[in-house]
């Protein structure tokens, strides 16, 4: 074929459209004031399930970290991609919580998330209930109860020696069966789902103090100081086994990160849109409040 036999390709409708462009859409948005339609932008290729992000109108934000609380039932991703949307930056976070978790997620946006390492090695404090009556299998409440029966509870007193003696220090933890741990290239959760046990291996961790700050049975209310690595619903889980009862998480709530504690985290549905300024810890003050 010569270049005076290829067929034309006009780049618009007899109407004036864009081709490919509906003519009643266009004049739908028009008379809507669709917002964020640029036409200058590039549009996504078809077939590629691109989707075109709503241009960032707010300020120049500074590399740096947002504390965030995060609520139950939200992923950790959930809330990065919240922090995404309204920052206008990439993001990231210093260590996952679980879904059904609450408490203190650092995400840094922007050239921070190079940073983000630094902050995940830091100690970590929790404040979890451990309910003594069942087991379950995820060690925690998103897995049917599994009752134990329980001749007589435990003391208080006894609790406290079992935290004590058995899990304060550096000591052997097996992860639970229901984690993102991966054995073969697969997450032992996705093992667990199908119905199989995962092969875990113990793995040495440390805990630097734990307390019994309030008991009434079947709940224990501990408060835990840690360092990166440590399951909360491996010890509720160990806890009860030791014991003799049960033991599974009936909450868990992270109430610091290093140096960043719960008094200054904020919900992020609360962050504003777009994110101000003020809101942002920058970098370098972040980096200056890690212990040397």
């Amino acid at each position: 074929m010569t270049a005076t036999d290829k067929p034309e390709n006009p780049s618009s409708n007899p109407d004036g459209t864009p081709r490919g462009e509906d003519p009643a859409r266009s004049a739908h948005e028009d008379s809507l004031g669709v917002r964020y339609k640029d036409t200058n932008s590039p549009k996504p290729r078809k077939g590629t399930g691109q989707k075109v992000r709503k241009p960032h109108t707010g300020p120049i934000l500074p590399p740096g970290l947002i504390i965030v609380d995060k609520p139950t039932g939200m992923t950790s991703m959930t809330v990065v991609a919240i922090v995404r949307r309204k920052a206008g930056l990439k993001a990231g976070h210093a260590g996952t919580l679980d879904p059904l978790a609450t408490g203190v997620l650092v995400v840094g946006i922007g050239a921070a998330t190079k940073s983000l390492e630094r902050f995940m090695k830091t100690r970590k404090a929790y404040r979890t209930e451990i309910d003594l009556s069942a087991f379950t299998a995820t060690d925690d409440r998103e897995g049917d109860l599994e009752p134990v029966e329980v001749a007589s509870p435990p003391t208080a007193a006894e609790i406290t020696t079992a935290l004590d003696e058995r899990f304060t220090g550096v000591f052997l933890q097996l992860p639970p069966n229901f984690s993102a741990k991966k054995i073969d290239g697969r997450r032992a959760y996705a093992t667990a789902r199908r119905g199989e046990t995962p092969r875990l291996e113990p793995r040495p961790v440390e805990v630097h103090e734990l307390a019994l700050i309030g008991y009434d049975w079947p709940i224990a209310t501990v408060d835990v100081i840690c360092e990166k690595g440590f399951y909360v619903r491996s010890l509720a889980r160990d806890l009860g086994r030791a014991l003799g009862t049960g033991g599974h998480c009936a909450s868990i709530r992270r109430t610091g990160v290093g140096p960043f504690t719960i008094d200054e985290a904020i919900d992020p549905d609360e962050l504003e849109d777009p994110l101000p300024v003020k809101a942002v810890l920058p970098l370098a003050e972040a980096l200056g409040r890690l212990e040397p």
